[in-house]
């Protein structure tokens, strides 16, 4: 993948990693931005390609993207 096409975060977290070191907290939170940016692009292709969902799915889907501290206790 050239630069110019390279998701932004990705190439910030380059940057940041030919400066700083891996555990600087910059790097970590970039890190972070690049995983989140990337999955983020993989959904959406995903949910793109899918046919609709139905309110049970798209509740089943929400309860696995919430943090499990905010997890409903049926979630399980």
């Amino acid at each position: 993948m050239s630069t110019s096409t390279r998701p932004r975060a990705a190439q910030r977290l380059n940057a940041l990693q030919r400066m700083r070191a891996a555990d600087d907290p910059v790097v970590v939170d970039a890190r972070r931005a690049a995983a989140a940016e990337a999955l983020e692009r993989h959904v959406r292709k995903i949910v793109d390609s899918a046919p609709p969902l139905t309110d049970e799915q798209r509740t089943k889907i929400v309860r696995l993207l919430a943090p499990a501290s905010s997890a409903p206790a049926d979630a399980a």
